[in-house]
């Protein structure tokens, strides 16, 4: 069994990762999944869709920008499964606007969420991770983590955090067996463009080819460690 938990599992790439994972049960691969969102119908949604692939997946409400939020996540994975295997690091969120009209609320919303709840809960699994000399931990950044975006200050300075959050954790990884990926998507057909998601459609990929890849890198031998991915749409950045 293969204990994945999930943030940001309620839309987007998070949604789409957590039908691939069930899609691709077998009998060498039994997938046991941990969905957390701040949406319960969300959630509540797609576990029905993983258990029509006779995958079991749990739902945890909660919100990472919060840290007691985090317990609540880690406690749950173990009072259900006693381990988790491989953390998705998904929830993301973004505010784009010219560098000088944002505001310190449009800061604390997307530090707490991209930085601040991700280094939190990544910290809280690692240890057990580390413990046991066994896991895998992969990042959903951006190629906003390494290219900067006019009208996303905030959103590029976060994913260049997690980058940097990615490596230095590798080091920690390398010593005790367990794997760290950065995937760097570029522009992702997801809720998070609001409106201008319907003008570029046709110039962006969609949330399953990011969740192919990534289930891709997790099934690779745990000898091997995929530990970079960068994905863009053909016709390059938007």
């Amino acid at each position: 069994m293969s204990v994945i938990l999930i943030t940001g599992a309620g839309k987007g790439i998070g949604r789409h990762l957590a039908l691939e994972f069930a899609k691709c049960k077998s009998p060498d691969f039994e997938p046991q999944l941990l969905l957390v969102s701040r949406t319960r119908s969300d959630l509540e949604t797609l576990q029905q869709e993983c258990h029509a692939h006779q995958v079991e997946a749990e739902i945890c409400v909660a919100d990472i920008a919060q840290l007691e939020h985090i317990e609540k996540i880690y406690t749950c994975a173990l009072q259900r499964f006693g381990k988790v295997d491989c953390l998705v690091n998904n929830a993301g969120v973004g505010r784009f606007k010219d560098i000088l009209e944002l505001t310190e609320e449009d800061f604390d919303y997307t530090i707490n969420i991209n930085l601040k709840g991700t280094f939190f809960l990544t910290q809280r699994i690692f240890r057990d991770m580390q413990q046991r000399r066994s896991g895998h931990i992969i990042f959903i950044t951006s190629v906003a983590a390494e290219v900067p975006f006019e009208q996303s200050g905030i959103y590029c300075m976060s994913k260049f955090g997690q980058k940097g959050l990615v490596e230095v954790l590798r080091l920690y990884g390398r010593k005790c067996n367990v794997r760290i990926t950065n995937v760097m998507p570029g522009a992702v057909y997801t809720p998070m463009w609001g409106e201008a998601a319907q003008t570029f459609q046709s110039r962006m990929m969609m949330p399953e080819d990011v969740a192919k890849i990534v289930v891709a890198a997790y099934l690779q031998p745990e000898r091997t460690s995929v530990e970079e991915i960068v994905l863009r749409p053909i016709a390059g950045d938007l």
